[in-house]
């Protein structure tokens, strides 16, 4: 049975007196910043000394600190850079000036889980897994609200990694959502395949060969983009605010009538079969260790894939079709004064 925690179940004072050290100032790591800051947590942010967010940490009321620096003054220290970052940045700027007795934080357990991070057993080692995106975290704070998180412990040294773990994410606003507790391995597992097989690979493969089969079969290009990607936004809204129930309740009766009777063709066994090794890779580690070795060199596949992607014809008719989509533009402006730094997990 799903355990959660809310408001009530937090210790505050499990912070009280103690300093997070937070390491990395992208997305997560400057919402996380803020929000402990006006939760009255003593918060020190490290990071390379002349890197583009040390201004934007100084602009926003920090004093930051080099990542050694940071680490030798905290109690926490938060892993809030990039997941192929931290392993380097943890055995030469955090192990050697960790305090004795202090905790280790991760936002995805991605390098505790495939042990590319191995911290020695007096330490405590938790995680606070935010779900959404830094700039979501920082606002729903900011409005009095919250987004839900994972709260997990890898080690408990100490006794009270738990209570601190809560404490943070009391900190961070998440307690007002809702905390689920969850281990390492459910969170850094379930998550590399929502983006795999659904959030970021499944979604942009079916709407690219949506988009190809309508234009190869003679449609223009421009049509089948508002069919293929321009309104999903709006199915994915609906399922967002009240599930598979509400979009039913919006889209037409022919809209449900092909949902439902050609839905289950385009994803069938084969494409179930296909999601379960898509799973076995993340579980094995095969996926992690291709991940790992693609950053030792200079990322070649990576790189030639994502240029691929990039330079499908659905972006080339995208760009023209939301050029002219002036609310877009407003809704970027807005966006870029509310989170003028987006680097970053």
């Amino acid at each position: 049975m799903t355990t959660m925690y809310w408001e009530k179940d937090a210790d505050a004072n499990a912070l009280k007196g103690k300093t997070v050290a937070v390491l990395g100032y992208g997305s997560q790591g400057r919402a996380h910043a803020l929000n402990l800051k006006e939760s009255g947590v003593d918060v020190v942010v490290g990071l390379r000394k002349g890197g583009k967010t040390w201004q934007q940490a100084e602009q926003d009321g920090f004093a930051p600190k080099t990542p050694e620096e940071a680490a030798k003054a905290a109690d926490v220290v938060c892993f809030l850079c990039p997941d192929m970052a931290q392993p380097k940045l943890y055995k030469e700027a955090v192990e050697p000036n960790l305090k004795p007795g202090a905790t280790i934080m991760f936002a995805h357990g991605f390098n505790v889980h495939y042990k590319t991070i191995q911290p020695n057993a007096q330490t405590d080692v938790i995680m606070i897994a935010p779900k959404g995106p830094g700039a979501l975290v920082r606002r729903q704070y900011e409005e009095g609200r919250g987004v839900p998180c994972l709260v997990a412990v890898h080690q408990d040294a100490s006794g009270n990694a738990f209570k601190t773990a809560l404490a943070y994410a009391h900190a961070l606003g998440g307690t007002r959502a809702g905390v689920i507790e969850t281990t390492f391995p459910e969170e850094t597992e379930t998550d590399l395949f929502g983006e795999q097989a659904v959030l970021c690979g499944g979604v942009t493969e079916l709407v690219a060969a949506g988009w190809e089969t309508l234009v190869e079969a003679g449609y223009q290009p421009e049509v089948a983009y508002f069919e293929c990607l321009h309104e999903l936004k709006l199915i994915v809204d609906l399922i967002y605010e009240g599930g598979f129930a509400r979009m039913h309740e919006f889209v037409s009766e022919t809209a449900k009538f092909g949902d439902l009777t050609r839905g289950p063709r385009v994803v069938d066994d084969h494409v179930r079969a296909t999601m379960k090794e898509v799973l076995a890779e993340i579980r094995n580690g095969k996926f992690a260790q291709e991940w790992i070795d693609e950053n030792k060199g200079e990322r070649t596949q990576y790189n030639a894939l994502l240029k691929k992607d990039l330079e499908h014809p659905i972006e080339t008719v995208g760009k023209k079709m939301r050029d002219n989509m002036s609310w877009l533009k407003e809704k970027s402006a807005k966006q870029a004064e509310r989170q003028p730094v987006a680097a970053g997990r």
